[in-house]
C-alpha cells in the first residue's frame, strides 16, 4: 500500500467534502488537534501502568477523542454528524475535580515540567489551547464549526493542567512555584487558567 498520492503537490489537500488550501484555518486547527494527539502518545508511553491504570484508560480515551474532534473540524457538509459528544465534555469535568481533590493545594502558578510524563502532558495543554485558539478562528469564518469542539478543547487544557500536577504528585516530584506568581488560585481549587 502506498501512503503518498501526490494529489497535494500542488498545496491543496481534501477534507470531508471538498479541497482546501493547505494552511487553511481549518487544516490549521484540526492538524493542531493532531499535534496534540501526538503528545498525548508521547505521555502514555512515560507512564507506569501500575500508577496510572485510570489515567492510561483516560488518555486513550482522550486520544480517540481527539480523531472524532478533528474529522469534525474537518467536515464541511451540509449535514454534518457529529462524533464529538457533551458527554465527553463532561467526563472531562469530572476527572478535573477528582485530580484537584488528589493533588496538594496549589496558589500559585507553577513551572511546566518534573517527571517526563508531566512535561508531555503541559507541552499538550498547551497546544490544546492553540487549537482552541485556531477553532475561535474558524468559527468566525464558519459559523457552523460545532461548539462542542471548543467546549472540549477548553475542558481539556485544564484536565491536562490538572493531570500534570497529578502524574508529579503520584511520582514524589513536587511542583516548582513561579517565584513571582500573585495568588491565582484559591482554596485549593483551580481557577480558570490566563487564556480561560
Amino acid at each position: 500500500m502506498r501512503i503518498y498520492t501526490r494529489t497535494g503537490d500542488k498545496g491543496k489537500t481534501s477534507i470531508i467534502g471538498g479541497r482546501v488550501e493547505k494552511d487553511d484555518i481549518r487544516v490549521e486547527a484540526y492538524g493542531t488537534v493532531d499535534e496534540v494527539n501526538c503528545f498525548v502518545g508521547q505521555a502514555v508511553t512515560q507512564l507506569d501502568a501500575a500508577v496510572f491504570e485510570d489515567v492510561l484508560d483516560d488518555l486513550e480515551k482522550i486520544q480517540h477523542e481527539l480523531f472524532d474532534c478533528g474529522g469534525d473540524l474537518a467536515n464541511v457538509t451540509k449535514k454534518r454528524e457529529l462524533k464529538l459528544q457533551q458527554d465527553s465534555v463532561d467526563y472531562l469535568e469530572s476527572r478535573i475535580d477528582q485530580f484537584i481533590d488528589e493533588a496538594p493545594e496549589l496558589e500559585r502558578f507553577i513551572l511546566p515540567g518534573g517527571a517526563p510524563a508531566s512535561a508531555s502532558i503541559h507541552i499538550a495543554r498547551t497546544v490544546t489551547r492553540r487549537a482552541e485558539r485556531l477553532v475561535v478562528t474558524l468559527k468566525k469564518a464558519d459559523p457552523e464549526v460545532p461548539e462542542v469542539a471548543l467546549q472540549y478543547l477548553n475542558r481539556l487544557s485544564d484536565y491536562f493542567f490538572a493531570l500534570a500536577r497529578v502524574i508529579n504528585f503520584r511520582l514524589n516530584h513536587p511542583d516548582v512555584e513561579y517565584e513571582r506568581s500573585a495568588k491565582v488560585f484559591r482554596g485549593g481549587k483551580r481557577r480558570r487558567d490566563k487564556e480561560s
